[in-house]
Order: C-alpha cells, then sequence, then structure tokens
C-alpha cells in the first residue's frame, strides 16, 4: 500500500514498475545496469480515487497521462534502482496530494464606482493624447 494521507491509500495492483538503463553519464555502469524507473499508475481505473481528482490529476500530470489513463513518472536521477524507486513513489505521491485539494471558487465582484471613473478618466486622457499626434494642418 501506498499511503497518500490518513484516509487515503494505493493498492499495490494499481502500481506496476519497470526497470531500463538510464541515459547520461554514467561509466560502465550505465551500460550494465538498469537503474532508471517507470512508475505507472492506473489512475483511471483506481476506485480510491473520486472522478474530480481523476480529472485534476490528469490536469497536473500534462504529457505523462496516456490514453489508457494511467499516468507514468520516469526516474533515472541517481545510479541506484532503490533510491530511484522511492523518488518516483515520492513524486506520485506528491502529484495525487495536489490533485486532492479542490481549487476555491471565484466570486465574481462588481467594481467599485471609483475604479470605474478612474478607468474611464484614464482612457479619455490617452485618446488626448493620441488625437494630438495627428497632422499639423493650416487652420485658416
Amino acid at each position: 500500500m501506498l499511503h497518500i494521507t490518513e484516509t487515503l491509500a494505493i493498492a499495490e495492483w494499481e502500481l506496476s514498475e519497470s526497470f531500463m538503463r538510464a541515459s547520461g553519464p554514467g561509466g560502465q555502469n550505465v551500460n550494465k545496469v538498469s537503474t532508471a524507473v517507470e512508475l505507472r499508475f492506473e489512475a483511471e481505473r483506481s476506485p480510491h480515487l473520486t472522478p474530480g481528482v481523476k480529472a485534476r490529476l490528469k490536469k497536473l500530470a500534462g504529457r505523462r497521462w496516456t490514453t489508457e489513463g494511467a499516468l507514468v513518472l520516469q526516474v533515472e536521477d541517481t545510479r541506484s534502482q532503490a533510491q530511484n524507486r522511492e523518488i518516483a513513489r515520492e513524486r506520485l505521491v506528491e502529484l495525487i496530494r495536489a490533485a486532492l485539494v479542490t481549487p476555491k471558487r471565484r466570486i465574481a465582484t462588481k467594481p467599485t464606482l471609483g475604479s470605474q471613473r478612474r478607468r474611464v478618466a484614464a482612457k479619455t486622457q490617452r485618446g488626448e493624447v493620441k488625437a494630438l499626434r495627428g497632422k499639423v494642418g493650416d487652420d485658416e
């Protein structure tokens, strides 16, 4: 079980991990050892997440969200497979915790009378400045 909060935990069957060789520097180690981890979370099929959380998670995941509804995280930060595995799980927990927060609804308000007057006055002044930019004509 992967614990997200006190009340929410993700079952192990929802997660799958695969290991592959990491790119970048590392000498001979990078060519021999599969240290990079790809953590796959079947978010769309998860019974533990509400539809609203799934929608926010999809938005937060961006390109990491697959067409099948899975969230794929790839980590190749360290040379240790165990550390990369832990980092991937921590990132998944952070993403889900961020998706659990419901955004506050915006309450529409009317602009104040003073702000309306200031806006109109600024527009009038700007219009006068632009009107003075015209060609100078012979007024006879």
